[in-house]
């Protein structure tokens, strides 16, 4: 997975463990033995042992020699690399009416994948429990085992607390609020898979949960903004949520809110799912679009509807977009100005030319030109595998964190 945000390292001061070396192996900071010594102070002896766990772990190999570092000629440095086809991960992308999984490997490639309809107000006992159908399908599809799994990542529609995997009041997802997402999902799982421990009871996979604008953000992020050390993704489908991107790590705030622009009041009185009344996806979402076509005789039921009639060129569909997209560009102008990213990606059912020019001609109007200067205002590189891949991409990091590193070796007995 590329575009990877850097870890501070303990170096130099003779403590740094293999946790430590397997970041900067993965980062592209230190990728020979003689890099390793030189950047924490190691002796030759010490980086040796504690790369021969990572060996025996199977998480690092032995690549291509390098170039010769002395002008004097010799061999070529052997150099290190992560070895990403030790075990796989999955990934899921629940929106509100359809959901999307797959399998990938630790370096973010699409192994196996499905998509189809799974209603969130169905709640999380029945949705869960056929995405744990969906990964032992996957799976067997992919040519991998139960046991190569190594951790599950979930993208909700809605708010979530990153400590517990719990969403808090979501607007969307009723029957959800405060569930045991990870445990379910990991029940689901060993369910539908007969994945065992060693005392031969279903063996717990680690499973993270975050909104899915947010996991969008990081998987775009990565794979094509890498450099960008302040992204903007702004989701409009049924709903809009925006995910934030700071020197490569997701802004979530304090519980899990941040982002959560739909429900900004923008003076309308339209009624909204939380509650309120006046909220910006109450009259500018693909689910808001969807219902101004229904009201005229236009068959139109979400925001994926909507995104099928502006594929298909309808007139009226178009011209909604585009004034939907001043609304939200209306709100932007202040999101740019307050965050004064580099990068603001418009992506979800609605990302096509009529919503995007209605962006452009708000915020550009009422953004302070300091603030767009340096803007690049763009549409989703990934389409509709971004949470997949961000998804992914924050297991991976959060598996093979230097701070985790060290516990998971000692599981293994290595």
């Amino acid at each position: 997975m590329t575009g990877r945000p850097g870890r501070a390292v303990r170096t130099n001061g003779g403590q740094a463990g293999a946790g430590d070396l397997l970041e900067l192996v993965r980062s592209g900071r230190a990728v020979t033995r003689g890099a390793l010594q030189q950047v924490t102070g190691l002796s030759r002896a010490t980086v040796g042992q504690r790369l021969d766990r990572l060996f025996r772990a199977g998480w690092l190999r032995e690549g291509a020699g390098g170039p010769v570092g002395s002008p004097l000629g010799g061999r070529p440095s052997i150099t290190l690399e992560f070895d990403g086809s030790h075990a796989v991960v999955l990934a899921a992308d629940l929106d509100t009416r359809h959901a999307r999984a797959a399998v990938l490997s630790l370096t973010g490639e699409l192994l196996a994948e499905h998509a189809g309809t799974l209603v969130v107000e169905d709640g999380p006992e029945a949705v869960l429990g056929e995405l744990g159908r969906w990964f032992g399908a996957l799976l067997e599809k992919a040519g991998h085992t139960a046991t190569e799994v190594a951790g599950i990542g979930l993208a909700v529609p809605g708010p979530v607390d990153s400590e517990t995997g719990r969403v808090v009041q979501p607007p969307m997802m009723p029957g959800w609020d405060g569930y045991d997402i990870r445990g379910r999902l990991s029940r689901a799982f060993a369910e539908h898979t007969g994945h065992r421990g060693r005392a031969g009871a279903p063996a717990a996979v680690p499973v993270l949960v975050d909104n899915d604008a947010n996991l969008m953000a990081y998987g775009e992020q990565r794979a094509g903004h890498a450099d960008c050390g302040a992204f903007v993704l702004v989701k409009v489908s049924t709903g809009i949520g925006a995910g934030v991107v700071v020197d490569g790590s997701i802004y979530r705030g304090i519980d899990g809110g941040a982002g959560d622009i739909g429900h900004i009041r923008v003076g309308a009185d339209a009624l909204c799912r939380c509650g309120s009344h006046g909220c910006l996806a109450a009259v500018a979402s693909g689910g808001a679009v969807a219902g101004r076509l229904a009201e005229s005789g236009v068959p139109a039921a979400s925001g994926s509807d909507v995104r099928d009639l502006l594929a298909a060129g309808h007139p009226e569909a178009a011209a909604l977009a585009r004034e939907a997209g001043r609304l939200v560009g209306d709100v932007l102008a202040t999101v740019v100005t307050l965050l004064n990213p580099g990068v603001l990606m418009i992506a979800g059912d609605l990302a096509g030319t009529p919503f995007l020019t209605g962006v452009r001609e708000l915020l550009y109007q009422r953004a302070l030109p300091r603030s767009t200067a340096h803007l690049d205002v763009v549409t989703s590189a990934l389409g509709d595998r971004a949470a997949l891949i961000g998804a992914g991409a924050l297991v991976v990091e959060h598996l093979y964190a230097p701070e985790r590193v060290e516990e998971r070796l000692l599981a293994l007995g290595v």
